[in-house]
């Protein structure tokens, strides 16, 4: 109505989902993205977790591990499921989501890909590595999820630059795949995998530091930006 508004100076937007029981990702899910690595697409999707106690709000600061010298960057398309379920078909896995946002899937790659037995979790999950927002877009808002733009850029220069139609499994498929092995409930949070560009397969790689601002956009669905500290 625009009768109930403050001034977004004056307010600090948190995480749309702040709490959810599961924070469900997908790796080597952008085709481009297995290409600048040199590797084959996967033939079924790779799944691991992050813990919810690595999410924050659109504009909050990203904390740099004392642990990890290099941390990187993921934009990332996440959905939002509004509707339980398990052995969902795909056919009807959209009814399952409640809408979209921007995340920011920050990897500290020496814990992901040496350290931790090359287990991704630890490297996954510090505090503070998944930024959100800065809205819940409801599904019924986008007019075509699989052919947003997707980009990130480190200190305005643009790093990642692609579109969630080179996603190798779309949406109906992860849900229905997920759903095989855990009962999705409202509030969980499926990223879905991030496009080429990161710091760790440029060359040189390049990683983030203290004083940084990383700004992960998509098409439709807003801005998030975040400050390294």
């Amino acid at each position: 109505s625009g009768h109930h508004r403050v001034p977004r100076g004056t307010v600090r937007l948190l995480a749309p989902v702040g709490d959810p029981q599961k924070v469900i990702a997908v790796g080597l899910n952008y085709r481009d993205h297995c290409w600048e690595q040199g590797v084959s697409v996967p033939k079924e999707p790779i799944i691991f977790s992050k813990f919810p106690s690595a999410i924050i709000g659109p504009f909050d600061d990203i904390v740099h591990p004392q642990d990890s010298s290099e941390v990187d960057w993921e934009v990332e398309l996440a959905a939002v499921i509004g509707k339980e379920g398990r052995h969902i078909e795909e056919s009807s896995a959209m009814d399952h989501v409640v809408g979209f946002t921007v995340a920011n899937d920050v990897s500290a790659r020496d814990w992901q890909m040496r350290r931790n037995g090359r287990q991704w979790l630890l490297g996954k999950t510090f505090d503070t590595f998944c930024p959100l927002g800065p809205a819940l877009v409801t599904k019924e808002a986008v007019a075509d999820v699989h052919n947003l733009r997707i980009r990130c850029s480190v200190n305005g220069q643009v790093m990642q630059d692609s579109n969630t139609s080179q996603l190798v499994f779309r949406l109906p498929t992860l849900i229905a795949w997920v759903s095989r092995f855990v009962t999705l409930v409202p509030g969980d949070i499926l990223l879905t995998g991030t496009p080429p560009g990161v710091g760790v397969f440029r060359k040189p790689p390049v990683f983030l530091k203290r004083g940084d601002e990383v700004q992960c956009e998509i098409e439709e669905l807003g801005t998030i930006c975040n400050k390294v500290v």
